[in-house]
């Protein structure tokens, strides 16, 4: 796990919209969809349409990232907490 992905987590065990999370951490778009789509390729979180509405798709976070909901998955935080 990368030092922005391990970051990135620390955010998520909540869910979170793309805003907080971009004003939080303080990243430019291009880092912070790179890395939220790290962390959905590895299966570490889940992209939300609303707070409590899930994607079960795939999806392109380059194109509708910025419009999602994110939260650790339990793969996420076990992986985060491991280390």
């Amino acid at each position: 796990m990368t030092n922005n992905e391990f970051d990135l987590l620390d955010e998520l065990y909540f869910v979170q919209p793309y805003s907080y999370l971009k004003e939080t951490l303080g990243w430019e778009d291009d880092q912070l969809l790179v890395t939220l789509q790290s962390l959905f390729e590895k299966q570490y979180i889940k992209c939300l349409l609303e707070p409590d509405d899930e994607v079960f798709d795939q999806i392109d976070l380059k194109a509708k990232g910025k419009d999602l909901y994110y939260l650790a998955t339990k793969k996420g935080l076990m992986n985060h907490n491991a280390l």
